[in-house]
């Protein structure tokens, strides 16, 4: 007989408050949730997604329209544009906000009233997975919850890290370069705060339950408006303890344990994502035992995939590829080459040299390229990410510069993506190969911004039906890859995958789908000069018919070689049965 959920709970809330009574906080948390004590779990190592998903990730107000409020307008260009193309929607932080674009947050249960509503909110989460982010490491500094910080009453008293400069902090792991420990004045005198990020993200105090008690009401909030996938922001930062790292601690595994367990009892088929810009084997252990994410961002991917194309050399990724674990059954990964914030570096330590980065870094920065840092525990300055559109980004190679074969590159780049183990995400600027936005970082002071443009609908919709513009022709071909990944089971984001060895100038591995009624050769080239592949190489079984599912193209001759144009990519399969 399995554990009730309750038993289950305290179990987990004992590792991380050893000296509470954890069976009343368990009741609490469940009260807060709404839960029956004794509820029966979820089916174990369910898949809640399938090769139709497609994630679409976007600020609410990239779009924009006279009049009328964003969140309206994202719905009507969702409905108009993408409504056979993506299935899931992650809304950037739609809350009252402070700074960082929406990560600093002031009121979780309120949308910012300049996007629009829960009603609007509502209404995308109808028709598309909606996904959302908990922002829980940290909220703004002019929050309610921290202005009560500062004159000692509740809620909020206890609900932020405080430090001491004197303790021992030689070993946090930072993502920035901002001082650590930022003074305030409260009723009780000067206190000293502890801020991860900036000194308007003031992290949040989960060594008091009272704080994980707030959060589970906010999770019920959003699950009941329509939220099914959650994006826990920064978690690995979570818990602090001075005189260690203060990241990948494992009461912060465990409170992962824990929202996952009240997540998944409420509704199902939801799913906790967690957002960790570390090195690979870090991020890798955000899956725990198929019991703490139910997916984790590919991290590694975008540097890799990015550093390929530049260098015309798959060995990095190739490598890669084949040290990756296969996701057991009931986790996945979310595969992404673009977001809102900039190309990790982070995530190639252990996978590319020094060297190698700066030359990374040199190519980038060559593009219009930014790089933003962060500060190590023995007080240097590293490159943290490289802040550049997409599409600027893969508009030469490092050795020839600038050429003509960006648009090829950069269909390249996500035919890969496509065709990878996971979940494929594409940000909105990739999907509309939107350039680096230089006026933006002007006016704003803050180097993200090169990568958040925004639209005006009128204009993109006008840019869109223009045969002739880039934006068109790479919005029309993502569009048309991703009906045909959408159409194919081995692109199951569980299929098996293998890593194939075809040289060092085309990426290619082998996807079979679940119940083995399909196969699919995925092969790329990912350098400006011709390369051909013998097909004898790739041990195609000769009884059945094969097809360039991209081309449509039939393979007739099964011992010839094919010849792959600078850039082309191959999905050789059999077309599964109607």
């Amino acid at each position: 007989m399995s554990q009730s959920l309750e038993s289950r709970l305290v179990a987990m809330l004992e590792v991380v408050y050893p000296a509470l009574d954890c069976e009343f906080l368990a009741d609490q948390l469940l009260d807060a949730m709404g839960l029956d004590p004794e509820a029966e779990p979820p089916p174990a190592h369910q898949n809640n997604w399938s090769q139709a998903d497609v994630v679409l990730i976007t600020y609410a107000d990239t779009v924009q329209r006279p009049d009328e409020k964003p969140l309206v307008t994202l719905k009507r260009f969702l409905d108009d544009c993408l409504r056979e193309s993506v299935t899931a929607v992650h809304i950037l932080p739609f809350f009252p906000y402070s700074s960082d674009d929406g990560f600093a947050v002031m009121d979780y249960l309120a949308v910012n009233e300049s996007h629009g509503s829960w009603e609007d909110i509502e209404a995308i989460a109808r028709d598309y997975k909606l996904m959302a982010d908990l922002v829980i490491n940290h909220m703004s500094a002019r929050s309610r919850w921290f202005e009560n910080f500062r004159k000692r009453v509740g809620p909020g008293k206890d609900y932020f890290v405080e430090g001491n400069p004197k303790d021992d902090l030689s070993q946090v792991v930072r993502p920035r370069t901002s001082p650590l420990l930022n003074p305030v004045q409260t009723e009780d005198g000067e206190r000293y705060v502890w801020c991860t990020f900036s000194e308007d993200q003031v992290d949040l105090n989960f060594a008091n339950p009272e704080v994980l008690i707030e959060f589970a009401g906010i999770i019920r909030y959003y699950l009941e408006r329509g939220v099914k996938i959650f994006r826990l922001d920064a978690v690995a930062f979570l818990w602090k303890e001075p005189g260690t790292p203060c990241i990948h601690l494992q009461q912060t595994h465990e409170l992962i344990k824990i929202l996952r367990l009240l997540i998944e009892h409420h509704t199902a088929d939801a799913v906790v994502i967690t957002e960790t810009n570390v090195p690979n084997r870090e991020n890798l252990t955000y899956f725990g035992n198929a019991n703490e994410a139910h997916a984790i961002y590919n991290f590694s991917l975008p540097p890799l995939l990015i550093n390929t194309l530049v260098t015309g050399n798959c060995r990095h990724l190739k490598t890669w590829l084949m040290g990756m674990p296969p996701a057991q059954m009931g986790t996945t990964y979310l595969n992404f080459i673009a977001s809102h914030d900039g190309i990790g570096m982070r995530p190639t330590d252990g996978l590319l040299d020094e060297d190698e980065k700066q030359r990374l870094i040199n190519t980038l920065e060559s593009f219009g390229g930014k790089v933003s840092y962060r500060r190590t525990a023995d007080g240097r300055d590293q490159p943290y990410e490289l802040n550049i559109a997409l599409w600027d980004a893969l508009k030469g190679t490092a050795e020839g510069g600038a050429d003509h074969w960006q648009l090829q590159r950069f269909l390249c780049a996500h035919t890969i993506m496509l065709a990878l183990e996971g979940i494929p995400a594409f940000y909105i600027h990739s999907l509309l190969a939107t350039g680096n936005d230089l006026d933006r970082v002007e006016h704003t002071g803050r180097l993200r911004s090169i990568n958040r443009s925004q639209w005006q609908l009128e204009r993109l919709e006008a840019t869109l039906a223009d045969p002739l513009s880039h934006h068109s022709k790479v919005y029309r071909e993502l569009k048309r890859l991703i009906a045909i990944r959408r159409a194919q089971p081995a692109f199951h984001p569980n299929a098996t995958q293998f890593t194939l060895h075809l040289g060092l100038q085309l990426f290619g591995f082998w996807r079979q789908s679940l119940r083995r009624e399909q196969s699919i050769f995925c092969i790329h080239n990912i350098s400006a000069e011709v390369q051909q592949v013998a097909l004898s190489d790739i041990n195609l079984i000769s009884t059945d018919q094969w097809t360039d599912l991209l081309s449509g193209q039939p393979i007739e001759d099964l011992s010839g070689t094919i010849t792959l144009k600078p850039y082309q990519c191959l999905w050789l399969g059999v077309r599964p049965p109607i």
